[in-house]
This record gives structure tokens, C-alpha cells and sequence, in this order.
């Protein structure tokens, strides 16, 4: 038991009190709910890899959203995490590609450039016919720091670079932002 709650511990906002009660109430439950819970572990770890051209999370190489044809691939929004893609993708109006950095900067957690997938997006804008790139990192210091960062590099290079417009709050993170915010936002977005 000790073990499951020290494992269960360790995902990110899950304190000891919350894995003390989860490890419970597994324990309790029958044994499908557990064999079901591990199985679906095992499968996404074997069969989740990055997409080759946005790096987001997939089954499929490339993903279903950098396959769709009806993607405007002249408008690429980068994020810092895959799960602002599921944010993003639930107000249905964002028709561009994505590109997923996999983090942001910040120099407190010795987490610079090379650190994400900036190579790869850079690779992309060589590569392919894309307009507009709208900066779509979180509105907080490191995510700041990054659009500012991905702002200087891009430019020289011929692209319009915009960033996320009002809506979304100081400190606030995509993937728990409501969609109505994030439409705003996305329909406000700025030139930097």
C-alpha cells in the first residue's frame, strides 16, 4: 500500500492525503477498475510518440490534425504543452496547425532554447508556406519570456508573429481555461 500511495504521490497534484485516498478506494473497488486503470497506462505509454511535424502527442505519425486538409498550414499557433492543444482545439475555431515546445523557458529551472522544440519549429517555417505564427504560450513570466524570445528569432524571417490577446489572465494556463476565454483571446490576438 505504502508503495502504490508513494507512486500515486508523485503525479503532479496529487498530494499524500489525495494518493492515501485513491490507493483506498482502488483497493476497495473491484479488481476491473484497477486491471483497466493499469492496461490503459501500459497502452498509452507503449503507443503515444510525437508527431514528426507539431510534436504534439499521438497514435498516429503524422497526427490527425497536421493530416487534415481543411488546416490552413499557412498558420501555425505554438503552445508549451500538448494539453493546450486540447484546450485550444475545444473552441473549434482555431484553423491552423499547431507546434508544441514542450516546455517554456526559464532560466530558474535551467531550461533554455535547446531545452525545447524550437529547432523543430524553425525547421518547419524553412520548409513550408506559413504566414502567420501566433504565439500562444501561457501569461506568465517563462511563457513571456518564451513569446518574446520566439518573437525576435522569427522575425527576420519574414513571418507575422502575433501573440494571445486579452482573456487570458496573468498567470493563467491554456488547458484550464475556458473556451469562451480562449476564443477571445484567439480572435484578439496582437502583432508583437
Amino acid at each position: 500500500m505504502d508503495q502504490l500511495i508513494h507512486a500515486l504521490s508523485k503525479l503532479p497534484g496529487i498530494g499524500e492525503k489525495t494518493a492515501t485516498r485513491l490507493a483506498f478506494y482502488l483497493l476497495r473497488e473491484p479488481n476491473g477498475l484497477a486491471l483497466e486503470l493499469a492496461g490503459s497506462l501500459q497502452k498509452v505509454k507503449q503507443s503515444i510518440r510525437l508527431c514528426s511535424v507539431c510534436c504534439r502527442v499521438t497514435e498516429q505519425n503524422p497526427c490527425a490534425i497536421c493530416q487534415d486538409p481543411r488546416r490552413d498550414v499557412s498558420l501555425i499557433c505554438v503552445v508549451e504543452e500538448p494539453s493546450d492543444v486540447v484546450a485550444l482545439e475545444r473552441t473549434a475555431r482555431f484553423r491552423g496547425l499547431y507546434h508544441v515546445l514542450h516546455g517554456a523557458l526559464s532560466p530558474l529551472h535551467a531550461i533554455g532554447p535547446d531545452d525545447l522544440r524550437i529547432k523543430e519549429l524553425l525547421a518547419r517555417l524553412e520548409s513550408s508556406p506559413v504566414r502567420e505564427v501566433v504565439l500562444a504560450t501561457n501569461a506568465n513570466v517563462e511563457g513571456d519570456a518564451t513569446a518574446l524570445y520566439l518573437a525576435r528569432l522569427l522575425k527576420p524571417m519574414g513571418v507575422k508573429v502575433t501573440r494571445l490577446a486579452s482573456g487570458i489572465p496573468v498567470g493563467g494556463e491554456l488547458e484550464y481555461l475556458d473556451p469562451s476565454t480562449l476564443i477571445r483571446a484567439l480572435e484578439e490576438r496582437r502583432e508583437v
